[in-house]
């Protein structure tokens, strides 16, 4: 009988084990997004019209899970680049909390310097906010992120 529910046990944990870890590889890591954040930055350097294109593109390769990339202009705030806000003004964005963290942004983003911005947003095809840090730069004109879900 010990031996039964021992083997239950086991089992058991073996299935939390493997959840937790399909559940981890299904989204997107804090190395993961300041990497997409570095590829973004050289695609804008390199030719800023066309890396718009592949940011905005559902099925390129700025989309990796609940990873994405988005970018504003940095003179007006009208996101150039989002799953699906584009032509909205950054600076107006507040998360459920009210934290006018798209103001947040567009304020402290510098050229050169990669910063981090803290809220709640809801993942990729989700509903609820949930903690969100997005690394963001000024690049060329524009104020570009990438952010990961706590």
């Amino acid at each position: 009988m010990r031996k039964a529910a021992l083997l239950r046990i086991i089992v058991l944990m073996s299935a939390g084990l493997a959840a937790a870890s399909a559940s981890a590889e299904s989204t997107g890591t804090a190395a993961e997004a300041k990497a997409m954040l570095d590829r973004a930055i050289v695609e804008v350097k390199a030719d800023l019209p066309a890396a718009i294109v592949k940011f905005n593109d559902p099925k390129g390769s700025f989309r990796d899970r609940d990873l994405y990339v988005f970018c504003a202009s940095a003179t007006d705030g009208l996101l150039t680049a989002h799953p699906k806000l584009v032509g909205t003004d950054l600076r107006t964005i507040k998360d459920k909390n009210d934290k006018p963290f798209g103001k947040e942004m567009f304020d402290s983003a510098r050229e050169g310097e990669i910063g981090e911005v803290t809220y709640v947003w809801p993942r990729p095809d989700a509903t609820e906010p949930v903690e969100k840090v997005s690394y963001i730069i000024k690049v060329s004109g524009q104020i570009c992120g990438v952010g990961y879900y706590k």
